[in-house]
């Protein structure tokens, strides 16, 4: 069976790593162009890229999609199958072409969470569990019939790094997986059931991140997990940006320390009000500076309270 794989970042590597180790037959690898990068501005590849090339694999870079030339080349590879794991929408002309269909990889447990961000805003809202699902893609995003699914608990440390890191390997199987059940017929797709409470996963912009201190603390706890490590939960602490990257969340109310309000001992702990307690700041990182833990911190800093 005649394989495409469709895929840029890291999340996407661990997919086509265990195809290509499962000895399936991985024809051609489609990813992002090369773009510009980092502080140098260097031209860099793709993650997916860099992986196919070291295999050997023959790799196609599109800027258009329904460029009529890429389905040209895409059709001339004559896949049996294309799978999908965090790429861009593909238009009807391209995963409508092979005759087993398209499948996507996708980081929840669908129909929840469907969008471009669902390990972060499982974490945000303080689930806890989640999980990866295969399914065939069709007109509407995420909204393809049901191949496989598998679970994975969220706990309450857990930040949006460590569950990426742990259902990227979970997919690689998965797909492995989905892919075997295609070639054999051994497949049942199910139709996403529509539930009223559905949860979506939209892409973060910045303005996600900005924690405000008048919600409780555990939400504020959850929204630093969930942008940890990228691209960060912030705030503004003496007219200075700061990310977040660990806090813990005390439910104690304590006079004088009112919501938003900050506080410190200027050697072991930097503080801040929130609606039902206050929250530690445990590690963070000022705007022009390296991360720190707050020790460190604290012995460092002048304050202008």
């Amino acid at each position: 069976m005649r394989i495409i794989f469709f895929g840029t970042p890291e999340f996407a590597v661990a997919s086509l790593q265990a195809l290509v180790e499962a000895k399936l037959d991985v024809v051609a690898v489609v990813t992002a162009p090369d773009k510009p990068a980092g502080r140098g501005q260097q031209i860099q590849s793709s993650p997916v890229k860099a992986y196919a090339v070291s295999v050997g694999l023959p790799v196609l870079q599109p800027a258009k999609l329904k460029d009529p030339a890429f389905l040209e080349e895409l059709a001339a590879y004559k896949a049996d199958l294309q799978i999908i794991v965090a790429f861009r929408m593909l238009p009807e002309a391209v995963w409508n072409m092979p005759p087993k269909g398209t499948f996507n990889l996708h980081a929840s447990l669908l129909p929840q969470y469907r969008g471009a961000a669902p390990i972060h805003w499982a974490v945000i809202n303080g689930e806890t569990e989640t999980g990866i699902t295969t399914f065939f893609l069709q007109h509407e995003i995420d909204t393809g019939d049901l191949l496989f699914q598998e679970t994975e608990p969220i706990s309450e440390t857990d930040t949006t790094g460590e569950l990426y890191e742990r259902l990227m390997n979970k997919g690689g199987a998965l797909v492995v997986k989905t892919t075997r059940a295609i070639e054999s017929g051994d497949i049942h797709p199910k139709p996403q059931q529509e539930i009223e409470e559905l949860k979506s996963a939209p892409k973060l912009q910045r303005s996600t991140g900005e924690v405000h201190w008048t919600r409780a603390g555990r939400d504020i706890v959850n929204l630093v997990r969930g942008m940890n490590p990228f691209p960060g939960a912030h705030t503004v602490f003496q007219g200075k940006n700061c990310k977040l990257i660990g806090v813990e969340f005390h439910p104690e109310i304590i006079p004088d320390l009112g919501v938003g309000v900050w506080d410190t001992d200027q050697k072991t702990f930097l503080r801040v009000g929130c609606s039902d307690g206050y929250i530690n700041i445990l590690e963070w990182q000022m705007e022009g500076k390296k991360r720190l833990k707050i020790e460190d911190f604290l012995r460092g800093y002048n304050f202008n309270f």
